[in-house]
């Protein structure tokens, strides 16, 4: 499974207080969000036990947990392996984010102040120069945290949890397309962050909605 070897620095250290098979748990799921196992991947517990420097029954535990969750298959017979998301899965799962990030934008441009809205900058120029120097990692990663400033700005915390749980799964699915929208995508997000300075709820909530079908229609 690994004779191409991993990327330095991918395989997260166990440090965190907390009992061991939630610390594996959370390694593996890091390792494949970030997609270090890649969809389809093979799971060998002994394998995954000496990458993480623990017994197998951590790890088989994380296993059946994120099995539960449907980031891997156990397949009778043949073991575990990274779950393969399906059109029909991301469709749905753009859906959900796109109705909890509508409600972000119109709180947002209620709610932000000028420092607020000047992160919000700061990170679009961010996310431009990585689409400019095709950095799809860098894109990614800035994507989100504009996503997450917004929800920030927004100031509601159940909304923020909810989202912070569809945030990870579409961190999953988003670097297939994130070359696909490319630098549309950040021309949208400088038209929603003149709205949220605006103060107009009702033209950022339909710019995020808009954005979020753009997505998920790539």
């Amino acid at each position: 499974m690994w004779s191409t070897g991993l990327p330095q620095g991918a395989v997260p250290k166990l440090e965190r207080p907390g009992p061991l098979r939630d610390r594996v748990y959370e390694a593996l799921l890091e390792l494949i969000t970030t997609r270090v196992l890649r969809p389809g991947q093979h799971l060998v517990e002994s394998e995954l036990a000496g990458l993480l420097g623990v017994s197998r029954q951590p790890v088989r535990e994380a296993l059946q947990r994120l099995n539960t969750e449907g980031w891997v298959d156990l397949r009778p017979a043949q073991g575990a392996f990274v779950h393969e998301p399906t059109k029909e899965e991301v469709d749905q799962l753009l859906t959900v984010r796109t109705l909890l990030e509508a409600e972000a934008a119109r709180l947002a441009a209620a709610n932000a102040g000028s420092a607020g809205i000047a992160v919000l900058e700061e990170l679009c120029a961010e996310g431009e120069k990585a689409v400019a120097a095709d950095d799809l990692d860098g894109a990614a990663a800035m994507n989100a945290r504009f996503h997450a400033k917004v929800m920030d700005l927004a100031g509601n915390a159940v909304l923020a949890e909810l989202a912070a749980q569809v945030d990870r799964r579409v961190r999953w699915y988003h670097p297939p397309v994130a070359r696909q929208r490319g630098g549309r995508s950040w021309v949208e997000h400088r038209e929603l962050i003149a709205a949220i300075s605006d103060r107009d709820e009702q033209r950022a909530t339909r710019l995020m909605r808009e954005h979020t079908e753009h997505t998920r229609r790539s």
